[in-house]
């Protein structure tokens, strides 16, 4: 009999096969192409079949004796992670990449009980230019870098 005695990576392999078997079925209308003409649906099979066969490892992973059982699952920090995501997305065209990006910083180091808010103020700012530079400079996204009031208003 079979008795899984590491459920986080079993669980966490079941997770990895289930996104690989949607990824799967979602780009399986996709023409394949051939290895020197790759069609659009070329690279996202290969990355989910990639993705089970990763996740089947982790599931086996979980039959070996593990360390410590499952912590307790804790709701709140993901619920402040999660509200914070909603901010940046919500915020961003009226407060520019750079302030929703420090409010997606800061909102989320609310879920760590060890937060410093003088450390998460700097990785916010570092973090903000990043956004900026990759995202609206870099790669053209049409979102505004600074908050509307500064741009004149829509």
């Amino acid at each position: 009999m079979w008795l899984v005695r590491n459920p986080k990576d079993f669980l966490a392999g079941l997770l990895f096969m289930a996104f690989g078997v949607a990824a799967l079925v979602i780009g399986w209308s996709y023409p394949l192409g051939t290895i020197s003409r790759m069609g659009p649906g070329y690279f996202p099979r290969i990355l989910a079949v990639l993705l089970i066969g990763l996740g089947g490892l982790l599931s086996l992973r979980g039959f070996r004796p593990g360390e410590e059982p499952c912590p307790r699952w804790h709701g709140k920090p993901l619920g402040i992670v999660l509200l914070s995501a909603a901010v940046f997305g919500f915020a961003g065209e009226w407060v520019g990449v750079v302030g929703a990006s420090l409010a997606l910083v800061l909102v989320s180091s609310l879920a760590s009980e060890e937060c410093r808010w003088k450390e998460a103020l700097i990785s916010s700012v570092i973090q903000a230019v990043a956004a900026a530079a990759i995202f609206v400079y870099g790669l053209g996204v049409p979102l505004p870098v600074w908050p509307v009031i500064f741009m004149g208003g829509r």
